[in-house]
């Protein structure tokens, strides 16, 4: 046999193992080995006694071998052969005791149905998986971020105990998957946005100007999610009771300085907006037999009220845990949480911030040193996105906790009269389909907002006083009962 024929048969035979050992997964078969992974994973901590978390039990990582034929310690399965990595598998199991998972409840949820995988609005490459009872979140994560986590991870112990209402994401487990030579992280995360509610309107906000507005890729779509400037284009501002207003304002306070104390930056504030007055479609297909989050904390509303020691919030079957809000006159709920924090302002990130900052105004650029972006996303959130609706003098601020109509009983809507000649850039949600604004005629920058010092949050005001607040302008005040 020539050389060059034997070369071709090693090269056939090279492919044809190459072909039995390492044939790509097909994207049903990569969801499947991901929920017998985590099943797997979870089932086998059964077998380990309850105790306190340790510090050398952040850094653990157990690896398993699964072949499809099985083995004494796995089971067989369809799925091609797959190898299975733990991370911190203890310290994942109290963060979900924490917030009340039980694991015959999470074992359900991830592997009782198939996958819903989710499309991704954002620049990243990451896949997106949503469980069929609405629950959780499965994110892939590049490596350098599966490693960010599990550095965090005693930080992120120690904030989940001292306040476990947070609007940061609520990890659940963090595993790696090696299938047919695709390697996939994938960390398991709390839903933002329930399916049982359709959300009218979607933003991604990270209070900088330069570039975030949504392509036209993201506007065609059926659901799209807007970005800062689409916002500030197409409404003035989400009004909420002060009371709400102020323990928003200060978990979101509470919530950056822990991320910058970590160095992180570049994270959003995922933002979704149903409207109550929708009559038609106002439920979604996916979620109506099960109403309701089940992971305690795990609502907006929940996530922002008081502390671990005030009463539970009242969360019925038709508000989800939405925060009670209103764009003019219509109600609203607001679902919303910080995402993407797996951002370190590492030397990359110095690298881009500088030269970015070369070409435009470093300042509206996402990139940036950790405490300027967390004061940036502040001032951008309580003074374009949130907006106080201020309350006559005497009149009582007690409203029930967690109740839908907690901003009727003695709320009121500011109305400033518009100055002769200017015209009105406020439109009701009604009208805002996005197909409006184009970003053909309009700058990517826009005018910086008012600095964050002229806006008081009242965070610590009593809660039997109303907060008194001025204004630079006189404004007329209507009350609605």
């Amino acid at each position: 046999m020539s050389t060059a024929a034997k070369d071709s048969a090693g090269s056939a035979a090279r492919g044809s193992k190459s072909t039995k050992d390492f044939k790509k997964p097909t994207p049903a078969a990569l969801k499947g080995a991901i929920q017998l992974g985590i099943g797997y994973a979870v089932g086998n901590l059964s077998s380990k006694p309850d105790r306190d978390v340790l510090m050398q039990d952040f850094s653990v990582v157990e690896s398993v071998y699964l072949p499809s034929e099985g083995s004494t310690l796995t089971p067989a399965h369809h799925y091609p052969d797959f190898r299975l990595k733990t991370y911190a598998p203890l310290a994942f199991r109290y963060f979900r005791e924490l917030f009340g998972i039980k694991p015959d409840d999470y074992l359900y949820s991830m592997c009782n149905e198939p996958l819903i995988e989710l499309s991704n609005p954002g620049a990243s490459s990451s896949w997106f998986y949503l469980t069929s009872d609405d629950e959780f979140i499965i994110k892939t994560v590049q490596h350098k971020e599966a490693e960010f986590l599990q550095k965090l991870l005693p930080g992120y112990y120690m904030n989940l105990n001292q306040n476990p209402r947070t609007l940061l994401p609520k990890f659940y487990g963090l595993y790696y998957i090696n299938c047919g030579g695709v390697n996939v992280r994938v960390v398991v995360m709390n839903n933002v946005l329930p399916c049982a509610l359709k959300m009218n309107y979607k933003y991604d906000l990270k209070g900088s100007t330069y570039k975030r507005r949504a392509n036209r890729k993201e506007r065609l779509k059926s659901s799209p999610t807007f970005k800062d400037l689409d916002f500030q284009e197409m409404h003035e501002g989400l009004h909420f009771d002060a009371e709400t207003y102020n323990a928003l304002m200060k978990t979101l306070q509470r919530d950056c300085r822990v991320l910058e104390s970590f160095k992180i930056m570049d994270y959003s504030l995922l933002l979704g907006v149903h409207v109550l007055d929708k009559k038609v479609g106002s439920r979604g297909g996916r979620g109506d037999s099960r109403r309701g989050q089940k992971v305690l904390y795990s609502t907006a509303l929940e996530s922002i009220q008081g502390n671990a020691k005030d009463p539970e919030p009242v969360v019925d079957d038709d508000t989800m845990g939405g925060i009670p809000a209103k764009h003019k006159d219509e109600k609203l709920l607001i679902f919303l949480g910080i995402i993407d924090i797996l951002q370190s302002y590492r030397f990359i990130k110095k690298v881009e911030h500088s030269w970015k900052a070369l070409v435009y105004d470093g300042d509206t650029v996402s990139v940036h040193r950790p405490n300027f972006y967390a004061d940036r996303f502040l001032n951008f959130m309580g003074t374009t996105v949130f907006k106080k609706i201020n309350a006559l003098r005497g009149t009582s601020s007690k409203r029930k906790r967690g109740s839908l109509y907690a901003a009727k009983s003695a709320s009121q809507e500011v109305l400033s009269p518009l100055r002769p000649g200017e015209e009105k850039r406020t439109q009701s949600m009604d009208h805002l389909d996005g197909k409006g604004f184009s970003s053909s005629n309009q700058p990517d920058l826009v005018p910086k907002s008012s600095n964050l010092a002229h806006v008081s949050f009242d965070l610590d005001c009593p809660r039997d006083e109303e907060p008194i607040f001025s204004s630079q302008s006189d404004t007329e005040l209507d009350v609605y009962l």
